[in-house]
């Protein structure tokens, strides 16, 4: 682990304030941080949080062989992890000092101290046994890990519930929760750790030290005991020379501690069972403040179910009929309909621009067609007064005259210049038909 050091200023502040018996976070030098413990939704799961050092505890299990030289217990495995989101000097990855200080003492004082009853979890002799695994993260570091991973270790342990099994012959079954209720675990006591931080080669003493506390501090000192006042284990590191009665005093300070706090798990061990039970909410959701804005503020209100068919009778008698009249569609210009009322379209509607190229376009185009009628006149009475003469069609002027044979029946041409004369006029309104959309 990577700290950044203190400077000289700080850790001088912080020794003034030990040796006048003050404390940062105004405790006094005996007074432990607050302990709050919550519930996952599942069995085994925890939450521990030790001032704002917190600790999350998973317990699992799984059938395995036994050890050769213990073929009738079953096996616990303890394993501690420290990640850089808990404090931005533990390195992913790699294994520190304090991790692996960390994780023999916690497997020395729940597995050495035989707090389980390793022989209940013997399911066939010499073959299959339950292998209990404590996984412990550190979700936030502000000093104390020891005691917060104890105590989330132990709480996991007791909030667990293996699956049922039954064995025939052979044959072993492993029941669903849905089958057959979990067990709980067989376990005998409570072993939790309290550490003393010595300053100044053991003059100055202090419980429960914080994260700033440990970085100046000259030794550490961990009782682990249950509450019958049994030691369980006692480890001592920071090379200094405690004397008989700092040790009497510091284990008598961790029976009182001890006993209050197993006494705080047993609590929250009942109420979540009883809330279980009842159907009411636990785990996470039930340790959120009121406060919070995630919290749930609406309580659950109890639905009678047992007159829905006699309630819905009433409301279908008492409702309207539907009507069978449909509304007619609204026909406000050609093209569009409308069913109902809306909003209307001016789809239909026509500019004044458009209405004034619209009408230029209907005279231009009545003009034209009266002309092309007045040639077509022309045209039939000059073919009715040349019946018996030959028809003559010319392209031009300069091409020959071709003469049709006389027994063919006259047949109704209209003469060239006509054509190109409606060529004419045609073009022409759509040159005026184009310089007024350029215009625009």
């Amino acid at each position: 682990m990577k700290e950044t050091p203190l400077s000289n200023c700080e850790r001088r502040f912080l020794l003034r304030a030990i040796q006048e018996r003050k404390r940062l976070d105004g405790r006094q030098c005996y007074d432990y941080r607050n302990v709050r413990i919550s519930f996952g939704p599942e069995y085994g799961c925890c939450v521990v949080e030790l001032g704002k050092t917190r600790v999350l505890g998973q317990v699992s299990c799984e059938l395995v062989p036994p050890k050769p030289n213990r073929a009738t217990e079953g096996i616990l495995f303890c394993n501690l992890e420290l990640s850089p989101m808990a404090a931005p000097g533990f390195e992913p990855g790699r294994q520190s000092e304090l991790l692996v200080k960390v994780n023999r003492l916690i497997e020395r004082c729940l597995r050495n101290s035989k707090c389980i009853d390793t022989e209940s979890l013997c399911v066939v002799a010499g073959e299959k046994v339950w292998q209990i695994r404590v996984d412990l993260h550190l979700l936030n570091h502000d000093g104390n890990i020891i005691d917060a991973a104890s105590i989330a270790g132990i709480v996991a342990l007791c909030h667990f519930r293996r699956p049922d099994v039954s064995v025939q012959g052979k044959e072993v079954t492993v029941y669903s929760p849905e089958e057959r209720d979990p067990v709980p675990l067989s376990i005998h006591h409570m072993p939790i750790c309290v550490s003393f931080a010595f300053f100044q080669q053991g003059t100055y003493l202090l419980v429960d030290p914080n994260e700033r506390e440990e970085r100046v501090m000259d030794g550490l000192l961990v009782i682990a005991m249950n509450k019958h006042r049994e030691i369980c284990t006692i480890q001592s590191s920071g090379g200094i020379m405690l004397l008989k009665d700092q040790v009497l005093r510091c284990s008598k300070i961790t029976a009182v501690k001890v006993a209050e706090i197993t006494e705080l798990i047993q609590k929250a061990l009942e109420n979540d069972q009883k809330v279980r039970k009842e159907g009411g909410k636990f785990g996470f959701a039930e340790s959120i403040p009121n406060q919070k804005i995630t919290a749930f503020k609406m309580d659950s209100a109890a639905v009678d179910t047992s007159n829905v068919e006699e309630q819905a009778e009433e409301i279908i008698t008492k409702a309207d009929p539907p009507s069978e009249v449909f509304a007619k569609p609204i026909l406000h210009t050609p093209g569009t309909a409308q069913i109902g009322e809306g909003i209307e379209n001016a789809w239909g509607d026509l500019e004044e621009s458009e209405r004034e190229e619209a009408a230029e376009e209907e005279g231009e185009s009545s003009a034209t067609a009266f002309e092309c009628q007045r040639t077509e006149t022309e045209d039939t009475s000059m073919m009715s007064e040349a019946k018996d003469e030959p028809i003559v069609l010319s392209d031009s002027e300069e091409e020959e005259v071709v003469i049709l044979e006389p027994q063919e029946e006259p047949k109704k041409t209209r003469p060239q210049t006509n054509l190109k004369q409606e060529n004419t006029s045609k073009k022409a309104f759509n040159k005026k038909r184009r310089k007024k959309r350029a215009s625009r």
